[in-house]
């Protein structure tokens, strides 16, 4: 098996625990609903991810060579979504006490990274920069497929309970929209620097 196996931890471990849309997304769902009622919503975002690290391992990097108009489409489609999603994040108040909304739940969760481009490009990095050509397609995949998962484990939890603890630090304060509106824009700018700088 050629697949560089530590490498890959250190890559994935990095990408899973900086900002992004996903981790922006688990930042202002535990401020807004508290960690425990965000837990279905983190295992989606978890999951979610597998239903793009299948498809790539076995071909769907193959048709974006042949078909690259059409990931380019998917590309800006998936940064407008992320970016609404930005703008509904900004408008947020943490008043949990006072919410009528229930927190967004698994199948929430499971569409977050089809449609966050930080996520195509960190999985697309795995293949071509940790995994050998003579490996077998089922053991190049499944291996990538467990060191994110492994590392979604442990960080997604961290981002969700990260913001559940700003949440009770600053909600009602004046400090609040000015914190929701700097996670929005993070969420931005994790976006346009994946369209743009070449970023994963």
């Amino acid at each position: 098996m050629s697949i560089a196996l530590a490498p890959l931890i250190i890559f994935a471990a990095s990408q899973v625990g900086t900002p992004g849309p996903a981790n922006m997304a688990l930042l202002a769902t535990g401020a807004r609903f508290g960690f425990r009622k965000a837990l279905p919503f983190v295992a989606g975002v978890a999951l979610g991810k597998q239903l793009i690290i299948w498809p790539i391992g076995f071909g769907l990097m193959e048709l974006a060579e042949t078909q690259p108009w059409l990931f380019t489409a998917l590309k800006y489609i998936s940064a407008a979504y992320i970016i609404w999603l930005a703008w509904k994040v900004a408008n947020l108040r943490l008043n949990t006490a006072t919410s009528d909304v229930g927190a967004p739940g698994f199948a929430a969760g499971l569409i977050v990274h089809p449609l966050n481009p930080k996520a195509w490009a960190m999985i697309v990095g795995s293949f071509t920069a940790f995994v050998g050509p003579e490996t077998a397609t089922l053991t190049a995949t499944a291996t990538i497929a467990a060191v994110l998962l492994g590392c979604q484990l442990i960080l997604h939890p961290i981002w969700t309970l990260a913001g559940d603890r700003i949440a009770k630090t600053v909600a009602g304060t004046a400090v609040e929209p000015y914190l929701m509106w700097t996670l929005a824009g993070l969420t931005v700018a994790s976006v346009l620097f994946v369209l743009f700088g070449g970023g994963t």
